[in-house]
């Protein structure tokens, strides 16, 4: 009698894993689908000792990975410490309503261009101070000049002798001056420091009331090179040669 076929026999796969089941009870159905190199390549963790039950012979067992695999890079770590600033406040630090401090940034060409006439007027002790009135076709007008300041900060005795009109020329320091230095990396003065041998500007109270959170730069221009102040955060207009602006209410 011809032997008849089996009525929704079991696939071939399927008698595989129930046969090697019985034989390896106790290990993982993963072993049966993945090779054991492979799972272990990609299960391993810095430790390479991890020991696994297999479910080949000891004669047919595959030889383990080398324990001396190198260990991936270290991340670089971030650094947490704030990057220097270029520009500090070496006297009469000022700070607004939110008790942030008040500070105008002064651009590297604009450090190079105080050093070069520093240098030429071999005069460590000149400063460009800026000031600001009210006038101009926009409310407002920037006025910057070049004066020498003296050689040493006031103390607290000449401040509480100072009388109204000394610093009207614009060559002294008067109680309400702010003075701004430009030290790249720090390298040339930190903040609270006596040095007045660095670039620097000095603006009186008001000034800087309006100019914080402005640059200081030195421009190159078709009708000239001038120092100029940029980014103003608190100009809502300005005119074409950026001496007069607006600001917001």
């Amino acid at each position: 009698m011809p032997p008849r076929p089996c009525i929704n026999p079991p696939s071939t796969a399927s008698l595989f894993i129930q046969l090697s089941m019985r034989r390896y009870a106790a290990a993982p159905i993963l072993d049966l689908l993945v090779p054991a190199r492979l799972y272990t390549a990609s299960t391993r963790t810095c430790s390479t000792k991890t020991t696994r039950p297999s479910l080949f012979p000891t004669t047919a067992r595959r030889t383990p990975l080398s324990t001396k695999t190198p260990h991936p890079p270290p991340h670089r770590l971030l650094s947490t410490s704030p990057p220097r600033q270029a520009t500090h406040v070496i006297f009469n630090p000022q700070t607004d309503e939110d008790g942030k401090e008040m500070m105008l940034e002064i651009t590297a060409r604009a450090a190079k261009r105080l050093g070069e006439i520093m240098t030429k007027d071999s005069n460590p002790s000149l400063a460009l101070r800026i000031q600001v009135e009210s006038g101009g076709c926009h409310g407002f007008q920037y006025l910057m000049r070049l004066v020498t300041l003296p050689s040493e900060l006031p103390t607290e005795e000449s401040l509480a002798t100072y009388k109204e009109g000394e610093g009207d020329s614009g060559a002294g320091i008067r109680p309400d001056d702010t003075i701004i230095v430009w030290a790249q990396d720090g390298s040339q003065a930190e903040a609270g420091s006596s040095s007045l041998t660095a670039p620097k500007i000095i603006l009186d109270g008001p000034s800087l009331e309006l100019l914080k959170g402005s640059k200081v730069d030195f421009t190159m221009e078709l009708i000239g090179s001038q120092f100029k102040i940029v980014d103003n955060p608190l100009a809502t207009s300005s005119c074409g040669c950026g001496t007069s602006f607006d600001i917001k209410v």
